[in-house]
């Protein structure tokens, strides 16, 4: 255990009374929260809005991208129905994995059961698209549309099987639950471009396909260790998308200011005697849910849209809660300066009944995926802007249950699955990795999750291994002590 001089410790508890009592009556750091940002905005990045917040260090280069939209598919989408055909194997329908592809993998209490492991080759056609000739599957045809911008990483892979550990592994860089998640990094290193708005919000959706799916907790977008103003804020589906964004009757405006006022007041006063620093996140959140009043409800009235913009989202766009919804929100978060937007969309863990449930899932969610990337393009935020989609693992090229012509299920697979990245520094109309003929191993260019982040992170104009914060004796990283740069997806 770390010794501390008893009388060390309370000379450094009167400096810091002292120093909180000078000026204005005051902390520091809360006075930096309430005041307007023109003083403490950090560099103007050069749109309409200024930097709020983040370590003064950062970034540590130039970076390419100012935010991130990351577009979760929750629950696994199969790789092999959507993004890596495996044409051959339509000659091995029905016929026993070999041990050799297999190898001895782990398998999950669904399969480990199974007396057979019949291969299942996708019913659906593939075909190539643009100028790339990229390859996808027929029921993606508004990625199709698209596929000149984004790049497909084939070679993903994970070290966790079952869903809580792998979309947490996804989200935070650990499989335990705990650690600040990719989000919460980001708030903290780079804080926002709005003073108006979080620098972190979250959007979820559940599709047509398995509406039984994974639940998602709040931890996934939690803060860890990190303070918690850097936790994500998720937006709700019905009514207030905050809540309490609405003043209750009989409380208006220049009453909520006062009554918010006297509250700051109480919580310095607590501050300067705990020297607590949460208590100046609790001033901050107040004063930021404040400001929110007036900018959440313009931000989420889409009706001044044109119809243009509406009809390329799809028909699901005007509903509030659904994938296309939250498309469109996630463009109009990110025009207005949030860090960084997480959209979960659940319904991809397709055990069985995969042709039919996957289908449903596309149609939820190609169309919006598309328009996203068309629509930051069009106003001239790709470039600015990083879109990732993909799940927590890959699915298995055996079926999991009874094999039809029309019909079989597949388990969860993370020895190898497919993302895709669009947009600011990204390599356009290409494909990195490579899986075997069975979809089921790698053969090049091996990606981890923590290659990922730290790719993620460097478009950002961050270096991975010095995004550090100190929690009980060490430093902590999103990368944990790993992670390589694909340099080959970036342009």
């Amino acid at each position: 255990m770390e010794f501390v001089d008893p009388v060390l410790q309370l000379q450094d508890t009167i400096n810091r009374r002292t120093f909180l009592k000078r000026g204005t009556g005051l902390g520091l750091a809360a006075l930096f929260t309430m005041i307007g940002t023109d003083a403490f905005a950090g560099a103007d990045l050069g749109g309409k809005y200024k930097r709020v917040g983040g370590l003064p260090e950062l970034p540590h280069f130039t970076p390419k991208a100012k935010r991130v939209i990351y577009l979760h598919q929750s629950g696994a989408p199969s790789q092999m129905d959507l993004f890596d055909p495996k044409p051959e194997l339509e000659k091995f329908r029905g016929q026993e994995l070999p041990d050799s592809i297999r190898n001895g993998q782990r398998l999950t209490g669904m399969t480990s059961g199974q007396k057979n492991f019949p291969v299942a080759p996708t019913i659906f056609k593939f075909a190539p698209h643009g100028e790339s000739g990229l390859v996808v599957s027929e029921i993606l045809p508004h990625l199709a549309s698209i596929i000149d911008e984004i790049c497909f990483i084939k070679s993903m892979n994970t070290e966790a099987i079952n869903h809580d550990p792998a979309i947490t592994f996804l989200q935070t860089g650990s499989q335990l639950a705990g650690r600040p998640s990719m989000g919460a990094w980001m708030s903290y290193g780079l804080g926002s471009q709005n003073r108006d708005l979080p620098a972190f919000v979250v959007l979820t959706s559940i599709g047509h396909g398995n509406t039984n799916d994974q639940p998602l907790y709040d931890r996934l977008w939690g803060s860890g260790f990190l303070p918690t103003e850097h936790q994500g804020v998720k937006f709700r589906n019905t009514g207030d998308p905050v809540l309490y964004i609405s003043d209750p009757d009989g409380i208006d405006r220049a009453t909520r200011r006062d009554m918010l006022t006297e509250i700051a007041n109480l919580n310095k006063i607590r501050l300067v005697s705990a020297k607590d620093p949460e208590i100046n996140t609790r001033i901050s959140q107040y004063e930021l849910a404040f400001r929110m009043q007036a900018s959440v409800p313009e931000l989420t009235d889409i009706s001044k849209e044109p119809s243009s913009v509406l009809e390329m989202y799809g028909p699901y766009v005007k509903t509030p809660g659904t994938y296309a919804y939250n498309c469109l929100l996630a463009r109009r978060l990110s025009e207005r300066g949030v860090r960084f937007v997480q959209l979960y969309h659940r319904g991809w863990d397709q055990h069985g009944d995969l042709p039919n449930q996957i289908r449903k899932q596309c149609d939820d969610t190609d169309q919006p995926s598309a328009a996203l990337v068309k629509d930051l393009k069009q106003r001239g935020l790709l470039d600015e802007t990083l879109v990732v989609w993909g799940g927590e693992f890959g699915r298995t090229v055996y079926s999991q249950g009874n094999l039809s012509m029309k019909d079989y299920g597949r388990d969860h697979h993370p020895r190898c699955f497919t993302i895709w990245m669009a947009g600011a520094g990204i390599k356009k109309g290409t494909t990195y990795g490579k899986t075997d003929d069975y979809s089921y191993n790698i053969v090049e260019n091996p990606v981890g999750v923590h290659d990922l982040h730290a790719t993620i992170l460097h478009l950002l104009g961050i270096d991975h291994t010095r995004l550090t914060f100190r929690y009980q004796g060490r430093d902590f990283r999103l990368t944990d002590v790993s992670g390589e740069l694909v340099h080959a997806v970036m342009a």
